[in-house]
């Protein structure tokens, strides 16, 4: 796994094995990224999603603790993938990076605990899949407007984004920040140092 310009999003290039049946590669080894990532990713639940061409979903985060990281590819399709940085206090707040994960390329995103998850589908179907520290809990879940001009994400031209109601009312990061909803950068470090490790 390579680390992105944002502490705790990595991205992972696997090697894929290509002949005249089809290809194969490794999706996730859990020792050889907690040897990356310093600790373990225990998977708690499994999302898929599938959109259409434009569906714009996130900017998604959850309080910390326990937040819940995420581990994202592409199954079929293509989308453009952004982690955001939404931790109160971080020198990077505000800061997103774009990764285009694809049915091709097969790579994969990996965001920590009180990172901010996007991404926008670039083909006719995209099926995303995820694999998380947490399940999903309502109540812990929060997100920030992913037209906020404030961060600026450079959404690609030429598809209308469609966003869910509530994504649409999602705050903007500053409102987000100004309400006490952004996980505390601090708090996610400290909540970082304590994973299990290998």
């Amino acid at each position: 796994m390579k680390p992105l310009g944002i502490s705790g999003a990595w991205v992972y290039e696997p090697r894929v094995y290509g002949d005249e049946r089809g290809s194969f590669f490794e999706l996730f080894r859990g020792a050889e990224a907690a040897g990356d990532l310093g600790h373990r990713l225990d998977i708690a639940q499994v999302n898929c999603s599938v959109s259409r061409r434009g569906a714009l979903r996130g900017i998604h985060f959850a309080d910390v603790p326990p937040g819940q990281a995420k581990y994202v590819t592409c199954l079929s399709g293509a989308v453009l993938d952004v982690v955001v940085d939404v931790r109160a206090g971080s020198p990077d707040l505000g800061r997103w990076e774009a990764v285009r994960l694809d049915d091709e390329s097969r790579r994969a995103v990996y965001l920590a605990e009180g990172l901010g998850h996007a991404f926008m589908a670039l083909s006719d179907h995209a099926t995303v899949m995820y694999l998380c520290s947490t399940p999903y809990a309502p109540g812990r879940e929060h997100g920030v407007d992913p037209l906020d001009p404030a961060v600026g994400i450079e959404w690609p031209p030429g598809a209308e984004p469609v966003l869910s109601a509530k994504d649409a009312a999602a705050p903007s990061l500053e409102e987000a920040e100004r309400a006490g909803l952004l996980p505390d950068y601090e708090e996610c470090l400290k909540y970082a140092a304590q994973l299990p490790g290998l």
